[in-house]
This record gives structure tokens, sequence and C-alpha cells, in this order.
């Protein structure tokens, strides 16, 4: 793994968004607009180091589903903040059947250097993003600067194969609906929906558009409708499930909740067994089960316990997006228990190549590896401010 510089190409901002990425640039706090799609970088890796990988989220892809297994088995759903018995009964049922509801993707975000093991820092099993970027400006970006040369990118063909397997469990006779929320202001919502849209359409479904806030309520058939009155039977969302089962249809949705075998009238992609892995509680849980696993970091729910005098550690919020409310503790200071429900993490710095804190968000599409992108950050934390940086495969370095 190497971090090289570049010149960006002529006309970069251009040539990404008519390639998808309508977002290329963020405002920072002072106001300015700095690139988001960074190409005056890139990361080399051998094709041995991505074979490791794969077979390094292949493995932790597992564990996580054992673990959430065992939440349901050992009825530890309130460690996860799931105390509401209709809303656990829900989520119980859908893991029961799994096996008929369609399940997508997710995203592993993980430390690693080149050197040492790689280490999950955490899952986005529900609703993740910087999956455009990933799968297509930066395939074309290597087939322009790198022609012949390769990439740790099968998101594209994957995602259309798992729509064409998944098909068969889509309710009959109606589209496929894609929705994402309008309070979603950069557009990275909104084009990742289209983007998953489109390769839905190309597996051949038959799809339609709205809005989570155009989805109607219609009293009479008790039913969630689109705009035209027609009922809704199948919806991608990009859309937490804990907001999902929080507002104010949220009766609605657990009364009409489709979990497969006819159960319901509308079917919700991802389903509600991904709230078992999309909870940063995982990581403690995984932590139980796997002791002293080399691709894990100690984590624990009640406290920092041993962390706080030898490692430090890293407090996360139980649910949320782009490092919020992720606070960093230095060790040998008296540890800092948080009012809410958080886990409690080892400190593992991310590695810094040329001062830029790197993260590896590697992906799966039904439940195999796809592909990697690359976030970079000014601090320890990866968040809303951290910039994409392209990656190639080059088996000859010079």
């Amino acid at each position: 793994m190497e971090r090289r510089t570049t010149q960006p190409r002529p006309g970069w901002q251009q040539t990404v968004e008519e390639q998808g990425l309508i977002y290329p640039l963020t405002r920072h706090p002072d106001g300015s607009l700095r690139p988001y799609w960074d190409e005056s970088a890139y990361y080399v890796f051998s094709l041995e180091e991505v074979e490791a990988l794969e077979e390094v989220v292949e493995e932790l892809h597992g564990m996580c589903l054992a673990a959430a297994d065992h939440i349901v088995r050992a009825d530890r759903l309130a460690d996860l903040g799931i105390t509401d018995p209709r809303l656990a009964g829900a989520v119980r049922e859908s893991w029961h059947r799994r096996r008929e509801l369609p399940s997508l993707y997710g995203r592993f975000d993980l430390r690693y250097d080149g050197t040492g093991p790689a280490k999950l820092l955490e899952y986005n099993a529900d609703t993740p993003t910087s999956l455009v970027e990933a799968a297509s400006p930066q395939w074309f970006w290597m087939e322009e600067r790198f022609p012949g040369a390769d990439q740790w990118n099968s998101l594209h063909e994957r995602l259309v194969d798992a729509w064409k397997k998944q098909a068969a469990l889509l309710p009959p006779g109606s589209p496929l609906y894609f929705a994402h929320s309008t309070a979603d202001e950069l557009g990275e919502d909104l084009m990742t929906v289209a983007y998953l849209k489109e390769t839905a359409e190309q597996a051949g479904l038959a799809t339609d558009w709205i809005t989570m806030e155009d989805i109607g309520w219609d009293r009479l058939s008790g039913r969630f409708v689109d705009l035209r009155l027609k009922f809704i039977r199948s919806v991608f969302k990009l859309y937490p499930w804990e907001w999902l089962t929080t507002d104010r249809f949220a009766g609605q949705v657990l009364d009409t909740l489709d979990n497969g075998g006819g159960t319901g009238t509308t079917m919700w992609i991802e389903p509600a067994w991904k709230m078992l892995l999309s909870n940063k509680a995982l990581l403690a849980i995984l932590w139980e089960m796997y002791p002293d696993h080399p691709h894990l970091l100690p984590a624990y729910l009640d406290g920092p316990r041993e962390l706080a005098a030898s490692t430090g550690y890293v407090a996360k919020p139980l649910l949320g997006r782009e490092g919020a409310g992720v606070t960093v503790h230095a060790p040998g200071r008296p540890p800092v228990l948080r009012d809410e429900p958080c886990c409690y993490q080892q400190l593992a710095p991310l590695p810094a190549f040329d001062g830029n804190h790197v993260v590896l968000g590697t992906w799966i599409v039904d439940n195999e590896p796809a592909g990697l992108g690359i976030r970079e950050s000014s601090g320890l934390v990866t968040d809303e401010y951290a910039r994409f940086v392209p990656h190639v495969i080059l088996e000859n370095r010079s």
C-alpha cells in the first residue's frame, strides 16, 4: 500500500459530475470549497494485498452474521437499544425469514496501513454511502490514467447480478420504488439511490421513484401509496431504520411490514434485520464472541474498562453517520462515560500517509466482497469533510 501524488486531469470536476458524482466539492466551516473527489493523489496496492483484504472482508462478514444470530437467539436486542416489543419482534421475524428478503449491500470501514492486520472500525450495513464514487468515477479514472491496470472494483457487475438473483423475492406485479429523503442537501443520498435504481433497471426490474416525504398513507386500504395513490409493495430506502421506526408513520410501518412469506403489504430494503448489523453495539458483541481476533479491536458497552489506562479509546454512539458524536480519548486519563448508550472501542489511530489519515471502505454485495473506496481526513475521525481518493492495483510499481 503506497500513496502517490499526481496532477489532476484537466476538467476533472465536469468529468466526475458526468459520471454521477454531482458533489465533487465540500464546503468547509470557513466557507471554502475544497475537493471531496481528490485525484491529486492515489493509492497503489499489489494484487496479493487486495486478495488478502478480500479474505478479511469475507471472514468479517461471516462473523457479523454469526453475531446477529447470537443477538436474536440470546435475546440481546436491548443491548442495541431495541426495547420496543413490537420493533424487537419485527427484527427477530425478519432475521428468521432473511432468506425470503432481498438484502443488497454493506460497507466495512477498516484500519489498514499495508503492514499489520486490517482492523474493523465499524460496519455500515443499512444506509452506506460513498458507493457512486467507488463504483463509477474511480473505475473510469483508472481506465484513463492507468489503461490496462486493475482495481478492486466489481461493484457495478455484482449489484446488477444481485438484483437479478433477488428479483424473485420481490412482490410481483408492482415496481420497486427507490426513495431518499429531501433533507439530503448535498445530493449524495439522491445520487446513491439513482445509481442503485439504474443497476436494478439493468437487471430487468421495473422501478419507480419517490422521496420518503412523498410516501403517503391510504387510510381506507391501510397501505402505503405513491403520489398517484398506487400501492407501494416494495421500496429501497436510503433512510435509516431507526428513523423509519420512530417517525410519525412508525406504527403503520410495523403494521404493514412484509417480512417475507406474505406477512405484510410493504417490503422495505434493506430489511429490518440489518438493524442488528448497523448498530455500533455489534463491535462489542463481536469482541465477546471472538476475543483477541486479529481483525477486531477490543470494544465494550459498559465503559472503556482497561482501555482508558492502556491504549485510549473512542466512544461511538450506537447509531450515527459520518463520525457524528464520536469522541477520542487519549490513554492515561480517567474514563468518561457518556450519557447516551455508546460503544467504547480501543483507540487505533488511523494510519497517516503524508499527513492524511486513511480509512478503507470495503464493500460487500450479496454476501461477497465487491470493492474498495478510500477516504482521507485531516483528523483522526473520518467525518463529512473527508476526501475520496482513488486506487489502482499495480504489480510493477516503478
